[in-house]
């Protein structure tokens, strides 16, 4: 029978040894993961988890019971140090090889470390390990500044000023997520933060950070500086291929793959989720995304691939990433970002916000979605946008929407 062997053991990873199994697959499945711990789930690590709503056995992906069902072999705590294209051999750092008929890559993204060397303090979110350090610095008095205004830097905001801390958010851009949903949109972001009491200082940059844990200070690009016993940096990720450098495999950026999630030139080679720059169908470009549906989907994908090779289905998704901040749950679905002209239904604004951003482009197509606390609408656009459907019939089918029945 067959071997899989699947490097990775977060959400892709685990959900290709998952989807393999529902496909049929019945040869051998090996998960490899670089960390001790059992497979766990990310995002709640910057929520949930950080603020000690939840605790490890609520965030697992994949118990050692659960992968014995499966027939998984799991080999954890052993990270993958080379890839033998041509030999189908994983070689891993304690020194022992995995043999392959199939690898699929799965080792995601690392958080871009902060740039400002001190001894402690400061913090980045990626892992459990992460997200315990920052709890435990959490629990002391002082305030905190969280440099990066993306979604991991105001969730992290969201829930260390729920655990009574002073946040202050820093960021050189003018608004938050702007580049993701325009700087007018971005703006309700900004008076969210403020609405619930987060300092924010966005269009400054960070110069240094210096000093150590309950005595940190920022200082910023306009000669300012900010106090900190703590220090959070979110300032992106860059994925995790420079084990990948001498495979042979086309490394840049991510792995390329083709659309089918399969590696240039390697077809026994699969690439899922953020470590993937696959060839997207529907935008005839290659793409690399950082979101948990996409590394759910590419597993998919890849896994009905490898079990019913002669029926290949491409990865053509649309765009979804949720974030839960402060009393806000906001969905985006599709290309906001490639829009040039959007429209508000509903509202951004106060305690009561409930509301749908649509964005079109210059030939009046909806391109993509932005809501906020609005299920309804999410579910709505979510379709529109995989079906092509025009801006302006979109506006009226989420304006018709009854009020009443849009939080259900």
């Amino acid at each position: 029978m067959p071997t899989v062997v699947v490097v990775g053991s977060s959400v892709a990873g685990v959900r290709t040894v998952q989807a393999l199994r529902s496909a049929g697959f019945a040869g051998r499945v090996v998960l490899v993961g670089e960390e001790s711990e059992l497979p766990y789930d990310k995002p709640p690590l910057s929520k949930q988890f950080l603020a000690g709503a939840w605790d490890t056995a609520k965030i697992r992906l994949l118990t050692a019971e659960q992968a014995t069902e499966l027939d998984v072999e799991l080999r954890l705590g052993a990270a993958a140090e080379r890839l033998d294209v041509a030999g189908k051999q994983l070689h891993l750092a304690d020194g022992s090889v995995l043999d392959w008929d199939v690898v699929v890559l799965a080792t995601g993204a690392a958080a871009r470390p902060s740039p400002w060397p001190v001894g402690s303090g400061v913090h980045v979110v990626r892992t459990l390990a992460d997200a315990r350090a920052l709890r435990a610095d959490l629990a002391d008095e002082g305030p905190v500044v969280v440099v990066g205004g993306g979604f991991i830097g105001a969730e992290v905001a969201a829930t260390a000023h729920a655990l009574g801390r002073d946040v202050t958010v820093v960021d050189p851009l003018p608004t938050p997520i702007g580049r993701v949903v325009g700087d007018e949109v971005g703006g309700h972001f900004t008076a969210l933060h403020a609405r619930h009491g987060v300092g924010t200082r966005f269009g400054t940059g960070v110069e240094s950070v210096t000093g150590g844990a309950g005595d940190l200070t920022v200082t910023l690009t306009d000669g300012t500086s900010l106090p900190a016993a703590t220090v959070v940096v979110g300032i992106g990720a860059t994925p995790n291929d420079g084990w990948l450098a001498a495979s042979g495999l086309l490394v840049e950026n991510g792995v390329t793959c083709d659309e089918h999630c399969r590696a240039v030139d390697s077809p026994d080679v699969y690439v899922v989720g953020d470590l993937a720059r696959w060839y997207h169908p529907g935008h005839e470009e290659h793409l690399r995304v950082e979101h948990w549906t996409n590394a759910v989907d590419s597993a998919v994908v890849a896994a009905h691939n490898i079990a019913h090779p002669d029926d290949l289905r491409a990865h053509a998704p649309v765009e979804y990433v949720w974030s839960d901040q402060y009393d806000w749950r906001i969905q985006i679905v599709g290309r906001p970002a490639r829009a040039t002209r959007h429209e508000l239904v509903g509202t951004l604004d106060g305690d009561t916000a409930r509301g749908a951003v649509l964005y079109t482009d210059d030939e009046g197509s909806l391109r993509g979605a932005v809501t906020v606390n609005w299920p309804k609408a999410l579910v709505t656009c979510r379709r529109l946008v995989s079906a092509g459907a025009g801006f302006a019939d979109a506006v009226a089918q989420v304006t018709a929407l009854p009020p009443a029945k849009a939080a259900a």
